[in-house]
């Protein structure tokens, strides 16, 4: 198994407990800021060794088939960059409400936080559908 897929996965996991326990607590706690960064952390990683086991693989396919590969590859490239930043202003807001201590924008970051979820994981599943076609 690639560095690359453990790295996602791990992402995906981190994530997922930081936003669903942030909003299932009703609170945003130091923990839950955590989870976000090693979210982030993972998610940049698991990229960067994608990245390149898709460049070792794209060099070994004919020009035929890479024709057909390129517009999925566009789409997840794009939501990628999308998602990872939505992600990385997610955990500065974050970092932001609990330094400050910022309660009344917690109110807001809540319902911000499950939609930066939800766009997170558009680039992840289809990477994992686009691996496969």
């Amino acid at each position: 198994m690639s560095s690359g897929i453990i790295f996602i996965n791990s992402a995906f996991v981190f994530y997922t407990i930081g936003v669903w326990s942030e909003k299932i607590q009703g609170e945003l706690k130091r923990v839950h800021l955590i989870l976000f960064w090693f979210g982030i952390i993972c998610d940049a990683l698991g990229t960067r060794a994608m990245g390149e086991l898709s460049k070792t693989h794209v060099e070994g396919v004919n020009q035929a088939i890479s024709q057909y590969v390129q517009i999925p590859s566009n789409f997840h490239s794009l939501t990628g960059i999308v998602a990872l930043s939505l992600m990385l202003l997610h955990a500065c807001w974050a970092t932001i409400i609990i330094v400050n201590k910022k309660d009344i924008w917690t109110r807001k970051f809540h319902r911000y936080s499950l939609i930066v979820w939800i766009l997170w994981l558009i680039p992840f599943v289809s990477g994992a559908v686009f691996h496969f076609m």
